[in-house]
């Protein structure tokens, strides 16, 4: 478990690759701000998206690849991973974008929670959640402070 240190808490990982992944690429993005914390967090749940992370994230050009959706390596799972992951770090549904009447329909039908959260990574992905929006999900207990 590592400490997130904006919020002195503990963040869960997958496994100890998720983990490794994370500590290892976090520093080659170009900000260090939740954007980028929940784009990293994401891609390391799961071991196809930790292996292709460069076909789904340009670290120099600081940009997603959306296209990486289309590829022969992506699961159902890696692509509910990656989805979260760009929805996280756009607010958005970046891979409809391009998609025209019918098609960007369904590709916008496969950000909602119900078709993101129905499978093995749920737990992550609420874990993710918090990573981005630490602000909503870990209060500050005014009385503590002696407010």
């Amino acid at each position: 478990m590592n400490m997130n240190n904006r919020n002195n808490r503990a963040i869960v990982f997958n496994d100890q690759e998720h983990e490794v992944f994370y500590m290892n690429c976090l520093p080659k993005c170009r900000r260090q701000d939740v954007y980028h914390k929940a784009l990293i967090y994401c891609l390391g749940i799961s071991g196809d998206t930790r292996q292709n992370v460069e076909r789904i994230y340009d670290f120099n050009k600081d940009s997603i690849k959306t296209e990486c959706l289309g590829e022969g390596w992506i699961t159902s799972g890696s692509a509910r991973v990656v989805r979260m992951a760009f929805n996280l770090f756009c607010n958005g549904t970046p891979s409809a974008y391009s998609l025209e009447g019918e098609e960007k329909v369904k590709e916008c039908q496969r950000y909602t929670v119900e078709d993101l959260f129905c499978c093995e990574y749920a737990v992550y992905f609420l874990e993710a959640i918090k990573v981005r929006y630490p602000e909503y999900c870990f209060p500050v207990d005014l009385s503590a402070l002696g407010m």
